[in-house]
């Protein structure tokens, strides 16, 4: 077992940590919020009086702060975490953070000796709880080998994404689909509500077509990321079919922003020549503009 300190109890944080403490690990929390960490006053943990306090004589160092500036602060600022880890040691940054700074931030640790993984998390707080989340982690495979014995605890999946600051541009790009997501449900239900639907019936189609079986699961996969540009729904009636429907929201008063925004990208369909191709071709489009390369 190891002995591991863990900076940052919120909503995450605390089960997380908890879940630690179920695999038998020796554990040291600390939380700059006197309830959450009074929070583990019951627990075998040890209640530290700063992050340095925390990561004295520890294996593995845990956060799981709001943002960069906060585990930069925890881990380099004024008792930090940093000043008290000896060379060898490990911080798994949990956090959805920046990914320079996460980069920078490991380069900062390294030449005190100390390995650093991101470790961003997928999953809701519900799967926080049961252990069951999902890590985005970038490092080399000695320090991901390690940051397991903290891991497996905290989640059923591990995906590899490379290099360090890989699993946290992989999270800040996945959270990017899954806000506009969110945004984009929302204009619907409120679209459908204003048109006098009803709202199960509605939920009932959405949750059956691909608007909610997503495209990313149903189209990607068998049209563009095959190599297969053949419509089954050609770009050009994707354009219109947004036409009809911000001109009925036009109509209505509906705020139908993601729709205004996706109507205008597709219509790069146009000069690019890829109308006619199916709409997954929008993938090619964005790339080339991006000069995106395997």
């Amino acid at each position: 077992m190891a002995k591991v300190a863990f900076l940052g109890l919120g909503t995450m944080g605390a089960p997380m940590a908890r879940n630690v403490l179920k695999g038998g690990h020796a554990l040291a929390v600390f939380d700059v919020h006197r309830p959450a960490l009074e929070a583990f006053r019951a627990t075998t943990a040890r209640l530290a009086t700063s992050p340095a306090d925390a990561a004295a004589d520890t294996d593995i160092v845990i956060t799981m702060l709001p943002a960069s500036a906060d585990v930069d602060h925890a881990m380099l600022g004024v008792d930090g975490a940093a000043d008290a880890m000896r060379p060898g040691a490990l911080l798994v940054d949990c956090t959805t953070a920046d990914p320079e700074r996460s980069i920078a931030l490991a380069s900062a640790l390294a030449s005190r000796g100390i390995r650093m993984v991101d470790a961003a998390v997928g999953r809701p707080p519900w799967d926080a709880v049961t252990g069951t989340l999902m890590f985005m982690v970038g490092g080399s495979d000695e320090d991901v080998d390690a940051a397991r014995a903290v891991l497996d605890n905290m989640g059923n999946e591990i995906i590899r994404c490379g290099a360090q600051g890989n699993g946290t541009k992989t999270k800040v790009i996945n959270n990017y689909m899954s806000v506009c997501g969110m945004v984009l449900a929302a204009e619907t239900l409120a679209f459908g509500r204003k048109a006098g639907l009803d709202r199960d019936v509605l939920l009932k189609v959405l949750q059956s077509t691909v608007a909610g079986r997503g495209a990313i699961n149903v189209l990607y996969p068998k049209k563009v990321l095959a190599g297969d540009l053949t419509p089954l729904f050609a770009m050009r009636l994707a354009h219109k079919d947004l036409g009809l429907a911000l001109e009925l929201g036009g109509k209505l008063g509906t705020p139908l922003g993601m729709g205004a925004a996706g109507r205008q990208e597709l219509g790069l369909g146009v000069p690019w020549g890829r109308m006619e191709q199916d709409v997954t071709a929008i993938l090619l489009v964005l790339e080339e503009i991006a000069r995106a390369t395997a």
